[in-house]
Formats: structure tokens, C-alpha cells, sequence
């Protein structure tokens, strides 16, 4: 279990780019209460640290807009955004709780295909994001972690650079244009041999 002053080193270092697997619950609409941050007030939600599972780490490619505030990635309340689908395919599953985080920190790009080309071009940049990443790993406390990648970029960046260590899984992304249970559906799919060995 994660204990207070690992939750509040994470919170400190990496919560304006990364987060956890825990939403609120929704309300009578899909998309309601995806931005309650109130779930990381460890005075509101006492049992939090008991849920929190850095051995699992859902890994995007990178920010699409500023992160306002503190686990606030991958909770995004605007109208347009995707994040709900997340919380609907991973609530009740043994993947709730997982660390949450971005191979490329703080570059703010809508279109993946524009960070895959300028990764391309500096090389050197993506490397230093890698070994962010490894120190960030090594800071959560992630033992043997599971990497699970949103996307074809993030895979492909994860699969070059750990796939020797660690196990590391392509699910589609959360913003492609399907329904939420269909996109349960393919996640539930990929990671089902996964699910009893979590730990």
C-alpha cells in the first residue's frame, strides 16, 4: 500500500501531468464528476491509499492543454473531452487505482502525429523524457510494473525503451470515436490475461 508521504512526494513532483486511476463516481450522465478532484483529499476519501496501485501504469504520450490542478490529467470535466471512457472501462476492475502518466512531459500537443514527428527529428529529447519516466517509476515505488499504453505513439516508445524489462500492453486510446461500453469492451479484451495476476 502506498503510504501518506509517497502519495504527497507524487502529488508534489509529478501531479501536474500525472494521476491516478480513481474518478468519482458518475452522476446521472456519463461525463458527470470526471473533474472531482475531491477524491485525492486523503481528508475526504480516508481509504484512497488503499486503492492506489503503482505496479500498474496507464501511460499516455503527452499533455493537449495546460493541467490546472494537482492528479487533474486524465480527469478532464470539458465537454468535449474523452476522459470519462477511461473511468467507465476501469472502474471495477483490478486496473482501478493504477498510476497514471505521459511518456513526454509538459509538450503540449493536440495531434499525436506532430509529437511522433518531432520526437523524430530530436532524438535527444525523447530520450531524456525516457529516462524521466524510468525516475519517475523508481520515485512511485513501481516494482516489475505493468505499462499499459493508450495509442500506437505511446506503445511504440514504451515498447522500444522497456519492452526488455517490463511487460508492456497496447490498449486503444481513449479518444477514438466509439461508444464508452465498446471501448470497455476492447480494453477488457486486451488485458484480461492480466487481470488475475495484477498484484
Amino acid at each position: 500500500m502506498l503510504d501518506n508521504w509517497t502519495f504527497n512526494e507524487i502529488a508534489g513532483k509529478y501531479g501536474h501531468y500525472a494521476s491516478w486511476a480513481v474518478w468519482a463516481d458518475p452522476g446521472n450522465k456519463p461525463k458527470s464528476n470526471i473533474g472531482d478532484l475531491s477524491v485525492f483529499d486523503l481528508s475526504i476519501n480516508p481509504s484512497l491509499l488503499e486503492i492506489l496501485n503503482p505496479n500498474i501504469v496507464l501511460v499516455g504520450l503527452n499533455i493537449s492543454r495546460p493541467i490546472q490542478f494537482t492528479f487533474g490529467n486524465f480527469h478532464d470535466s470539458r465537454s468535449h473531452s474523452q476522459d470519462f471512457k477511461l473511468r467507465y472501462a476501469f472502474r471495477q476492475t483490478p486496473f482501478y487505482g493504477a498510476y497514471m502518466t505521459d511518456i513526454i512531459k509538459d509538450f503540449e500537443q493536440v495531434i499525436s502525429g506532430e509529437v511522433n514527428s518531432f520526437l523524430k527529428a530530436h532524438r535527444a529529447f525523447e530520450l531524456q523524457n525516457v529516462e524521466m519516466f524510468r525516475k519517475e517509476l523508481d520515485d512511485i515505488g513501481a516494482s516489475d510494473p505493468l505499462l499499459i499504453a493508450f495509442g500506437n505513439h505511446s506503445f511504440s516508445i514504451l515498447d522500444k525503451h522497456f519492452g526488455n524489462e517490463y511487460n508492456v500492453v497496447k490498449v486503444p486510446h481513449y479518444s477514438m470515436q466509439i461508444s464508452k461500453e465498446d471501448y470497455k469492451g476492447k480494453v477488457s479484451s486486451l488485458l484480461l490475461e492480466y487481470s488475475a495476476t495484477v498484484k
